[in-house]
């Protein structure tokens, strides 16, 4: 069977990247605050612009909640639903109010700091949500206008989903030589590395009570084993142990590897809430301060199911070109893998992140990490 044939190369505008896309719709929510509280001013018997740390400050925690609650990825939908994007930037708007009141009252400002009265909150909340729906609707509809209606070509494909489809690609369009983690001598994997020994370490010093109420309930609910060992496929295809807190029913070491299906009865109570906030995964802090893992990259897996992917998925084998990861590019852009059709669109996303992998990625990742285990959405 031949290779399919290497992609073209196209140009790439802003409306063909999402996180380019992305970043203007904050930049341009930054600016609708700023207008809104020179509105604000204007209008009523308010003074906003005469205190930019506070207007900056509200600004920002708009952001942070209009990422957090969703209001960012609406301009990857398909088809825009105008009801859930008025309520994703209504809480948005509500949640920063909120978060106003309560810093006003902790800091216990005087009466005469405008920001904080009902009035001046309404009309700048008013003017942000009305800009931030405009906004997102002509970023929407611009990005929908620039995508053609016939086949995309692949290098449009790669920018766009941020993903490259293993199907689609030739034997030799993603070597070893090309990926930058095969750099020895990069500033950024030796950065990477002392990140990771860093944050692991505190994670795991401020994470031990958290750690110890789970085991505790773990050990209740049932009276089973605390912790879950298991051997997983590392940098290279290296076996190592991983450790887990446990969240399933305890079985024979010698039970067959099988799919974690949606609502799986072997999951326990404790465990369905461990799953959700990533909680049973803090014990592979261990392997990152040790070097069999690292912070962020493609998740190992079972070398027991790996066996049936690699000769299913093309490429597979190439995911384990850098170090495995408790998050990476795939655990935060597609959902749980239950089968061999769903571990290769997660090999897409592992794909671009070995040939895209830099800081920032990183970066993006922990933050998306947070994201997922703050609103509780993980599996």
């Amino acid at each position: 069977m031949n290779d399919p044939p290497a992609p073209e190369r196209h140009a790439v505008s802003l409306w063909d990247q999402p996180r380019r896309v992305l970043l203007l719709c904050v930049l341009l929510d930054l600016v609708g605050v700023c207008l809104g509280a020179a509105v604000v001013d204007r209008l009523g018997p308010a003074d906003l612009l005469a205190h930019p740390p506070w207007v900056l400050g509200f600004a920002a925690s708009y952001v942070l909640l209009s990422w957090l609650f969703g209001s960012y990825t609406l301009l990857r939908w398909p088809r825009l639903r105008f009801r859930q994007m008025l309520v994703r930037l209504g809480v948005s708007a509500l949640g920063t109010a909120m978060a106003v009141v309560l810093a006003g009252w902790l800091l216990k400002l005087p009466v005469s700091f405008t920001l904080a009265h009902r009035r001046v909150q309404i009309g700048l909340m008013s003017f942000v949500t009305l800009w931030a729906f405009l906004i997102r609707l002509a970023i929407w509809a611009q990005v929908r206008r620039r995508q053609s209606p016939f086949p995309t070509p692949l290098a449009l494909a790669e920018h766009r989903q941020q993903r490259l489809l293993p199907a689609h690609l030739p034997e030799d369009a993603l070597t070893l030589e090309d990926i930058p983690w095969s750099n020895t001598m990069s500033v950024e994997r030796q950065l990477k590395r002392t990140a990771d020994v860093a944050v692991a370490l505190l994670l795991l010093l401020l994470s031990m009570p958290i750690m110890s109420i789970a085991a505790l309930l773990i050990w209740l609910e049932d009276r089973g084993p605390v912790f879950y060992v298991q051997e997983r496929s590392g940098l290279m295809g290296a076996t190592f142990r991983v450790y887990k807190l446990r969240t399933m029913r305890a079985t024979n070491a010698n039970t067959p590897a099988t799919w974690t299906q949606r609502r799986d009865q072997r999951i326990t109570r404790v465990g369905w809430f461990l799953r959700r906030v990533r909680l049973d995964e803090l014990p592979q802090l261990l392997n990152v301060l040790i070097g069999d893992m690292s912070l962020i990259g493609p998740r190992p897996e079972r070398p027991a199911l790996e066996h049936e992917l690699e000769a299913r998925i093309r490429h597979y084998r190439k995911r384990h070109w850098m170090p495995p990861g408790l998050s990476g590019w795939a655990q935060v852009c597609a959902p749980y893998a239950a089968s061999v059709e769903e571990a290769e669109l997660k090999l897409s996303y592992d794909l671009y992140y070995l040939r895209h992998w830099n800081i920032g990625l990183d970066l993006l990742i922990l933050l998306k990490t947070i994201k997922t285990v703050l609103k509780a959405s993980g599996r």
